[in-house]
């Protein structure tokens, strides 16, 4: 599947303008990178997927609308996915977005 196209643009323009940005395709969807960090991507599996701190991780779970992420069957700690339904609500979504921006900002540049 991949990303959903109408997500990536409400996402560019949350994220637009002003940030060290970069787009940039991955695990089958559409990651936003600021200062070499991802911060959101438009999943390839639908829905958003959020870096968020690990230490408030578990405490943003729901268990249906948010959920660990999991890759080759193993949860990553510091990322979540919200469904396409819950960021179908643009203030819902600003606020997953704005959430996955401020952890990548507070994370050292890559180069």
């Amino acid at each position: 599947m991949a990303y959903d196209e109408e997500l990536a643009e409400r996402i560019r323009e949350i994220v637009y303008p002003g940030r060290n940005l970069v787009e940039q395709k991955m695990f089958g969807g559409l990651a936003f990178l600021i200062g070499g960090n991802m911060a959101v991507a438009a999943s390839g599996k639908g829905g958003l997927m959020v870096r968020v701190d690990p230490a408030e991780g578990e405490a943003l779970l729901d268990g249906q609308s948010v959920t660990p992420m999991v890759m080759r069957g193993r949860e990553m700690f510091g990322w979540i996915r919200v469904t396409a339904a819950t960021v179908s609500d643009d203030a819902v979504l600003r606020e997953w977005v704005e959430r996955g921006v401020r952890y990548a900002q507070s994370l050292p540049r890559k180069k």
